[in-house]
């Protein structure tokens, strides 16, 4: 297993190119739920305002950084035998280019998805899975069948537990390698009431 410095780890997380979380058995059902791509109106370190993202089933949350307007997406990956989650590869992460180009998909190159943006996961039985994003595994992300019968992501950050939608990286100069992370923004909706929850912290 390769051991990264914490420092470099985050480097990797915001800024390693310039394009580019057991929940309580009674949940209600995500249908139910507001679950839009919608950020409250914020700009990038270039004034532009984030655009939202176009709607995808797959998607279970994405990732946007205060450096530029690009997103990443982390969509379910099913595999079309089984139905569940590939073993090997249970999400697929990819950039959504909107800083130079219209939107348009992009693969994560070896070095983001083994180091920064890419994730770990590892099966817990019952249908769950223990998701980490590379760069930043303190928080543990649970992949797991819902109410709806849907997979979601769930998330536990200041002992609330939320159903993720987005997470926003609000970063204010340092280095390439070595930026000044300001805090890290995890948003989505309670999963018992359906209300939203909002948790930031700086890593």
């Amino acid at each position: 297993m390769i051991k990264t410095p914490l420092a470099l780890l985050l480097a990797m997380f915001v800024a390693i190119t310039a394009s580019g979380f057991n929940i309580a058995t009674r949940v209600l059902n995500p249908s139910q739920q507001t679950q839009t791509d919608t950020t409250k109106v914020r700009t990038d370190d270039n004034g532009k305002v984030y655009p939202q993202l176009p709607p995808n089933a797959d998607r279970l949350f994405y990732l946007q950084r205060s450096t530029n307007i690009n997103a990443l997406s982390y969509d379910i990956n099913i595999d079309k035998d089984t139905g569940k989650p590939d073993e090997d590869s249970p999400l697929h992460i990819y950039w959504l280019q909107y800083a130079e180009k219209n939107g348009e998909p992009s693969e994560l190159t070896f070095i983001q998805r083994k180091f920064a943006y890419g994730v770990s996961s590892n099966a817990l039985g019952n249908d769950r899975y223990d998701i980490r994003i590379m760069s930043y595994k303190k928080i543990p992300l649970t992949l797991m069948r819902a109410a709806d019968g849907k997979y979601h992501i769930f998330a536990t950050v200041a002992k609330k537990q939320m159903l993720l939608q987005n997470i926003f990286i609000q970063i204010d100069g340092g280095s390439l390698w070595s930026p000044n992370v300001i805090f890290i923004e995890m948003r989505g909706t309670d999963p018992i009431t359906g209300k939203e929850v909002t948790e930031r912290f700086k890593p």
